[in-house]
């Protein structure tokens, strides 16, 4: 072997890492191959064999991963019961005669289903197949009908109970609690921006959302209203008793998560939407992604073991120290390094590889955790609607052919720039996510 530094060889294992992921090696399986390779190298195999135990049994027994299937199967269950499809029906006919009506009820059902699933495929092929027709056949602009469409179902990621803030809290070690709390005000921030953004062109250019036909507008608006009250109110209590009972401390996490995944299944009762074989087919889908985090999971806490066992961390916080910029720079160039990985990479290694090779900084600069956190979660947001990979484009395109992807991709892009400014009020004004855990939690 060469003779390197421990410090370089951890150096040499990020490298290692990006090009195997960018040629497109399983990640999981990559980060466990490299982890033995280069602890090794590093410092033995046998303390590599033992990392390896003890950072798998670790993540085995973190008890707030519990709640990632439980969300993820409530998500399931609750698009089953067909509640986000007469939610959707109801708002567009009580705006009918209001310009850009669709974008308002497309917007206003990825915040309830955003709450519910947490899954921006699942939320943006949702909102696709409710939409996209409707929006045509109403005249309504396709580039600023997928923008809204693409951007909604991005909110998942943020708005609480979202899976990556889960998977987030332990990583760099903050209350799951207190990152729901924190994600509430940003998520709500965001839709309104998308919202006003609509309404504003559509204002400017009435010909980018002109009102529903007359023939769509029904004469009985007792029926609009039920429908309207039948989608919004159950999903609305079921979401308010798991997150509230989790913000309250009443429930953990992994509590609140089965009380929403146990009411999700009462909900598809209560509609006669259950059957058990889409409830298996929810089950295998839960399984499925599941799996894929929490494996990678262990995998990427195993090789973050290595990483750190091999003193690189420590070389990279003192380098960026010794820089003598302000906490403020260096938040700023770790947002553009996510930023920019979000295009090639989806949240899942960009959360437990990146972050927890960056956070020792963070730390040791007394950053508030929390609202990095949550910038790192809208920064995400953003990339989900970047060019050129911006697996959202590809999810609706998907359920709605008709539209060429290069007017999908040009309407995402407009709300990019929208993301970018929600991004930048969030770090101009850091208590915009640090004001509410700090009110219910005084910490």
């Amino acid at each position: 072997m060469f003779e390197l530094s421990n410090e370089i060889i951890g150096l040499v294992m990020i490298g290692a890492m990006l090009f195997a992921i960018f040629i497109g090696f399983p990640i999981s399986f990559t980060l466990i191959f490299l982890g033995i390779i280069f602890g090794a190298w590093g410092f033995g195999i046998k303390l590599t064999i033992f990392l390896m135990t003890l950072q798998f049994y670790g993540s085995m027994m973190e008890q707030t991963l519990a709640a990632v299937p439980l969300f993820v199967f409530m998500g399931f269950m609750m698009e089953q019961a067909g509640l986000m499809e007469r939610l959707f029906s109801a708002v567009q006919l009580m705006l009918a005669r209001m310009r850009g009506s669709l974008y308002v009820a497309v917007l206003f059902v990825s915040v309830i289903f955003g709450a519910a699933t947490g899954i921006v495929g699942a939320s943006v092929t949702i909102l696709g197949i409710m939409a996209a027709k409707t929006m045509s056949r109403s005249g309504y602009d396709v580039r600023l009908a997928a923008g809204t469409i693409t951007a909604g179902g991005t909110l998942g990621i943020l708005i609480p109970p979202s899976i990556m803030l889960v998977v987030m809290g332990p990583v760099l070690e903050i209350p799951v609690t207190d990152l729901f709390a924190a994600a509430i005000f940003p998520g709500i921030m965001m839709a309104f921006l998308y919202l006003a953004y609509a309404l504003v062109r559509c204002w400017i250019n009435p010909a980018l959302g002109p009102r529903l036909p007359e023939d769509m507008i029904p004469e009985d608006k007792s029926v609009v209203w039920r429908e309207f009250f039948a989608g919004l109110v159950p999903p609305t209590i079921l979401i308010a008793f798991a997150l509230g009972s989790i913000l309250s401390g009443w429930a953990t996490p992994t509590e609140g998560a089965g009380m929403g995944a146990f009411g999700s299944i009462i909900l598809s009762l209560g509609y006669r939407k259950f059957t058990f074989a889409k409830t298996f087919d929810a089950l295998k889908k839960t399984l499925e992604i599941s799996v894929l985090i929490l494996f990678l999971v262990a995998a990427s806490n195993f090789y973050g073991a290595v990483f750190s066992r091999l003193g690189t961390p420590t070389m990279i916080t003192d380098i960026l120290l010794s820089l003598d910029v302000s906490a403020g720079v260096v938040v700023f160039l770790i947002l553009t390094l996510v930023f920019l990985l979000g295009w090639p990479l989806e949240w899942v290694p960009i959360v437990l590889i990146v972050l927890p090779i960056l956070a020792p900084v963070l730390v040791e600069l007394q950053v508030d955790m929390v609202w990095f956190a949550i910038l790192v979660a809208v920064c995400l947001q953003t990339a989900w609607l970047s060019p050129p990979v911006a697996l959202s484009a590809y999810f609706l395109k998907g359920v709605a052919p008709e539209w060429d992807l290069k007017d999908i991709y040009l309407g995402m892009m407009q709300f990019m720039v929208i993301q970018l400014i929600g991004l930048a009020l969030v770090f101009a004004f850091p208590a915009i996510a640090t004001w509410l855990p700090v009110y219910i939690y005084g910490n």
